[in-house]
């Protein structure tokens, strides 16, 4: 098992043949070969760097405008197929399976429950899980559909607004993945996230 953090804004990471792309918050990038598919980007409403690109497919788990800048994934030639719920979907090969939960976000300094969904997909032979704004633990029939994973996105609060790092690791853990890749996370979380997991 392998845990990845990211410092800075554009850090790559190779597993295989997948290349992943950090940009902040839940906000990534997947390639492999001419595919793109994007996660989460920032709205131009919403906190954090906004970076624009073409993708062919896009997700987005939150309707907020943390999560929700689909739009900021359409340039060129390149047109996204937008996911934004729950279902399954097949998509230029790739199957999308995604299942809802509830989270809890602050929207104008008042605490709002927002629908999550949370994704499982093969890309290339690789089965990623992207949790997306999860703030409590994942049911026994989330588990089962998540399965077996190879890449796994896990949110990493300091509030009661995403998974605290207790959870986050705990739950990491549980579902096994090689890699596990913490978001969200500040300088507070993460320490304390890492140093759960056994990592300096």
């Amino acid at each position: 098992m392998y845990f990845v953090f990211f410092k800075n804004n554009t850090i790559y990471v190779r597993m295989l043949s997948m290349i992943i792309s950090y940009y902040g918050r839940q906000h990534f990038k997947l390639q492999v070969g001419d595919l793109t598919v994007a996660i989460n980007p920032v709205s131009k409403e919403g906190k954090g760097k906004v970076s624009k690109y073409g993708a062919d497919i896009t997700l987005i788990t939150t309707n907020h405008p943390d999560y929700n800048g689909a739009e900021q994934t359409e340039l060129g030639a390149k047109t996204p197929f937008i996911i934004r719920g729950a279902g399954e979907y097949e998509v230029q090969n790739i199957f999308i399976k995604g299942f809802g939960t509830e989270t809890t976000l602050t929207e104008n300094k008042k605490a709002q429950v927002f629908q999550n969904t949370s994704y499982v997909f093969v890309i290339d032979g690789i089965r990623v899980t992207f949790l997306g704004a999860l703030s409590t633990m994942l049911k026994p029939e989330h588990k089962e559909i998540i399965d077996e994973t190879d890449v796994l996105f896990v949110p990493v609060g300091t509030d009661a607004f995403l998974l605290n790092p207790y959870d986050a690791q705990k739950l990491a853990v549980s579902l096994e993945p090689k890699l596990i890749i913490p978001m969200d996370y500040d300088e507070q979380s993460l320490p304390i996230f890492l140093k759960e997991a056994g990592v300096e």
